[in-house]
This record gives C-alpha cells, structure tokens and sequence, in this order.
C-alpha cells in the first residue's frame, strides 16, 4: 500500500461564518495529500502530462466527522490501496493534529485519458511501476 502524510495550515481565508474551514476547502485539502504524495514516488502531474495522459477526477465523496478550526495544523493521510486499472482511488484522511481527531475522510477517483484523443485508457507502465514499488506483489 502507498501511504503519504502532508501537513496543512487551516487559513483564515479557508473558513466560513462559523469559524471552521468551509467543506469546499476540503477537497483542496484531498487535492494537496494527493499532488505530495506523486510528486514523492516521481509522478508529479507535470511527468505525466509529458508523457501522453491526463488524470481527470470523475468521483469524490467526503464524510465531516468534526470542524477544523483557523490556525490548526491538519494531518493529511494519503493512500493508494489498490494498483490502478484506467482509474486510480484514493482514500484521505484528514486529522487534527495537535486534538488527534478525524476531522474528514473521503475519497478521489481519478480516470486515465490520453491526452491525444481524450479517451479512456488504462493506466500507464511507467504509473504502475512506480506505484507497484509500495506493495508486495
């Protein structure tokens, strides 16, 4: 399994009336573990792209279990739990470090297109291999 931590900064900006970081902010957060975490094992977007393929979203889901609040450092988990087929899932988990509580968790599914024809395709050698590093297979 490929797992990632990166660390963010609830923002003044990223909240809402009631002082918690507003929920769309949440997927930006999911979007930040997602990008540090290929750029880690050598798939930054930018080498991707370079090679032929784009990695649109297709499917989110988000589950609140508590706020954020401003100024709290966020843990965010990233994996990767299965290889990839010509789509990728990848799971988030979202904690308040310095509570140590879940404060979201959720998901992103990402599809494979070919940056030619913006058709569906699996995913690439070169993504596989990279990812395939983490497991036991």
């Amino acid at each position: 399994m490929l797992k990632h931590y990166s660390y963010i900064r609830v923002r003044y900006a990223d909240t809402d009336q009631m002082k918690y970081a507003y929920n769309g902010k949440y997927f930006e957060y999911f979007e930040v573990g997602r990008t540090e975490m290929m750029r880690e094992v050598g798939l930054p977007y930018k080498v991707i792209e370079e090679n032929g393929y784009y990695m649109p979203v297709i499917e989110t889901k988000i589950t609140f279990h508590s706020p954020a609040y401003y100024d709290e450092l966020l843990e965010v988990e990233t994996r990767v739990e299965q290889l990839p087929t010509s789509k990728v899932h990848i799971d988030h988990i979202v904690k308040a470090k310095e509570r140590d509580i879940v404060v979201a968790s959720g998901y992103v599914e990402l599809a494979f297109l070919n940056a030619q024809t913006y058709r569906p395709t699996r995913a690439p050698k070169f993504f596989i291999d990279a990812i395939k590093k983490f497991y036991h297979v």
